[in-house]
């Protein structure tokens, strides 16, 4: 090593040791680079420390034989399952668990019980009108008979939203099954009574007097029993959705005889229900190049004028799956075509009533088959054999291989805008993509509603800007969740709260909004798109058809890319305090000799001398000649940069030169590890600049944009904003 160089470093460790002699001792304070030790828990042997299943992982399965029938003129549901559940797990079990989501509407039930609101604003006004309305509707389940295989009674009990079978024997480990039946029946909720929790449902048309039925959450359904929580027997509440166990299906649905009934599943006996021109045109879709109308709008209308008093039974049969849900209308459109998904033939399909068109004829299975497509992409390869959106009463729901979306009904003579277009398009691609998450990498919802929603969400703003590079996004860039997270951090909880336990108006931003912005924000600021969509497949791989949990997710993340990010998830899902990087101060530093540098008498950039000690460190630890490169063409310029909000993040720093030129320069999150709050960083630059930003391009998520200049300079009032928006030329 230089010897010069030696004896300046140790003048500098002198001087530091007298400095840190002086200052007093300061209580030690956990970093926020820390790593995620006591927050997840410890890896064994069926989950292991890299995110992967371990070679001791098991799961359970269920599988099913159900029989239903559907009541056109009493709105209600009569049906009988038998269920085959098999335990793969480790332990005898002495008991079942099954859910019972339809006893959420029931009088008595602890939900509506449990709401909490004033009647003094509007919000608290409508939901008590919902309390009121519920108290004149007989819902919930009526199960008549619950039975082993040879027809002997079971003893069960049912505590509000889920029901115990307790076992004659117990059930054996590791590959034990038992089968049962259990017959019920129920009164099928109108949609628009409860459209916060209504999640299946009908929907009444005045005009023709016909129904659409959306069925989901219809039938009892087993519980998961895992290796993390045992029995997942939380009661459904109404917005924690589900954990389910895979298996297969057989569904016969019984319904009057001009319905058309859309289903999990692949359709078995289309020679009885469909007609011959029906099942010409469905062989027409398989090589045709755009949507081909099965059933079209003149079809729908006729059917809608007269009811049979005849049934037909449909059979659906669905292989894997977590869930089963169905539709049926006699007012039902069906517009078809098979696109290749991933070197794979899918069918993407629609149903949906008159009142849906032209929109819907024009773009939803367009926007069901590039879902696919684009998610196949990012995830794993769609593995099911068909994709459906129905338009009907629900608003947006997902279920295995369909989903229920109210979103995009024209007006009456058919008109519709842009806007609502977009939301048609938007509510199809989340919908459908639910199919991948949590459909196939199944996590349990119920407890975090993030892994499905928030994840989905993500991918489905990749999805709209791939429909169109200007699509209007609701969640993903970081811009849109700064409102949000400006609000007061003691209020706002982390995501990785449970989904019972959030605000009902803080539910969009915590569960869908925030992680969909913090993981674009992980691709495009953090790790890079091509190491973020690396790892992010990888967790798909790794967990398709299987139960994870976040330290799955977060733990694969980092195993497949190198990047240690527990600083991340700590920040992002287990705090809540916001991005704010401010740029306190700018000097620029001026070598004494160098007769060119004119300091511009205006500028708000402090100007020091470029003090001779300094250059003479500089060369005694560079070489004199290479020192000489700083003094004719480098500017030094020393930034005060500040961590207010508490969130780490990347330090991304735009040097606007004089000559109407700039530069961007990134520096990692890592540059808080040492000094969480406040840091000063050198940029030695050829040009000489007339102003820094923090975050030119809305990137991060900052909240206060007015501290990110240096010079300040002046910002958009929210009148301005208002005016603008406002204006028609920007709409």
């Amino acid at each position: 090593m230089n010897k010069r160089l030696i004896v300046f470093l140790a003048g500098i460790c002198c001087t530091l040791a007298s400095a840190f002699a002086q200052t007093p001792k300061q209580p030690f304070t956990s970093s926020k680079f820390e790593q995620l030790s006591a927050e997840l828990p410890s890896p064994n042997n069926t989950r292991i420390a890299d995110g992967s299943p371990g070679h001791e992982y098991w799961q359970n399965r269920a599988d099913y034989n159900i029989k239903v029938a559907l009541d056109d003129d009493k709105q209600s549901i009569q049906a009988s399952e038998v269920i085959t559940y098999t335990n793969n797990s480790p332990k005898d079990l002495t008991y079942l668990w099954v859910q019972l989501d339809q006893n959420l509407f029931e009088k008595e039930s602890d939900t509506y019980k449990s709401l909490e609101y004033s009647l003094e604003d509007n919000f608290g006004l409508f939901m008590f009108v919902e309390y009121l309305r519920r108290t004149n509707f007989e819902g919930g389940y009526k199960i008549t008979s619950v039975k082993d295989k040879l027809g002997k009674p079971l003893k069960f009990t049912i505590q509000r939203t889920m029901m115990r079978i307790d076992l004659p024997t117990p059930l054996k480990a590791k590959g034990g099954a038992f089968s049962f039946s259990i017959d019920w029946s129920f009164n099928i909720t109108d949609a628009a009574a409860d459209p916060i929790y209504t999640r299946s449902g009908f929907e009444f048309f005045e005009s023709d007097k016909n129904y659409v039925y959306e069925m989901a959450q219809w039938f009892p359904r087993m519980a998961v029993y895992s290796d993390v929580r045992g029995w997942q027997n939380k009661q459904f509440m109404g917005r924690g959705e589900f954990a389910l166990p895979f298996g297969n299906y057989e569904v016969a649905i019984t319904v009057p005889a001009d319905h058309v009934v859309a289903a999990t599943g692949e359709l078995q006996n289309a020679t009885s229900v469909l007609a011959a021109e029906q099942i010409k045109r469905l062989e027409q879709a398989k090589t045709a190049k755009e949507p081909t109308l099965i059933i079209s709008q003149k079809d729908a209308e006729a059917a809608e004028k007269s009811k049979a008093t005849a049934k037909k039974t449909w059979v659906y049969k669905a292989q894997n799956v977590r869930d089963f849900a169905w539709a049926s209308s006699r007012k039902f459109i069906w517009d078809a075509m098979q696109v290749e998904v991933e070197g794979k033939k899918v069918w993407a399909m629609s149903y949906y009533p008159k009142e849906g068109n032209p929109l819907w004829e024009k773009v939803s299975t367009k926007a069901v088959a590039h879902t696919l497509k684009v998610y196949s992409k990012q995830s794993v390869a769609y593995p099911y054999p068909v994709a459906i959106s129905v338009h009907g009463p629900v608003g947006g729901m997902e279920y295995p291989m369909i989903s229920f979306n109210n979103q995009g009904r024209p007006e009456a003579d058919g008109t519709y805008s842009k806007k609502v277009e977009a939301a048609t398009i938007s509510v199809i691609i989340h919908e459908v993509g639910h199919n991948f998450f949590p459909m196939i990498v199944n996590s349990d919802e119920r407890q975090w509603t993030w892994m499905d929603e928030g994840l989905n969400t993500f991918l489905q703003y990749l999805t709209e800007k791939e429909w169109d590079k200007d699509f209007p996004s609701e969640s993903g860039p970081a811009k849109k969740i700064v409102p949000y997270m400006k609000g007061n951090n003691k209020t706002i909880v982390p995501i990785m709260t449970n989904s019972e336990q959030i605000n009902l108006m803080q539910f969009g931003p915590n569960a869908y909004s925030k992680p969909a912005t913090a993981l674009n924000i992980l691709r495009e600021t953090i790790m890079g798109r091509e190491l973020f969509d690396y790892s992010f497949k990888e967790y798909a791989r790794r967990w398709a058809f299987k139960h994870p949990e976040p330290a799955d997710f977060f733990r694969t993340m980092e195993d497949a890319s190198a990047m240690d990010l527990d600083w991340f998830w700590r920040g992002w899902f287990f705090g809540t305090e916001p991005v704010d990087i401010a740029l306190d101060s700018v000097v620029f530093y001026k070598t004494l000799d160098n007769k060119d540098f004119v300091a511009d008498p205006n500028s708000k950039i402090g100007i020091k001398d470029f003090d001779n000690n300094i250059y003479n460190a500089i060369g005694q630890m560079l070489g004199e000649e290479k020192a000489k490169a700083l003094k004719p063409n480098t500017y030094l310029y020393s930034l005060q940069i500040r961590n207010s909000g508490g969130l780490l993040s990347p330090v991304i720093i735009k040097a606007n030169y004089k000559d109407g030129t700039s530069d961007i320069f990134r520096l990692p999150a890592e540059i808080w590890r040492l000094s969480p709050e406040k840091i000063t960083k050198v940029l030695p630059l050829g040009k000489e600049v007339s102003s820094f930003t923090i975050d030119p391009n809305l990137e991060t998520a900052d909240i206060d944009e007015e501290n990110n200049n240096f010079p300040r300079k002046a910002m958009p009032s929210k009148f301005d904003e208002i005016k603008k928006n406002n204006n028609p030329n920007n709409r």
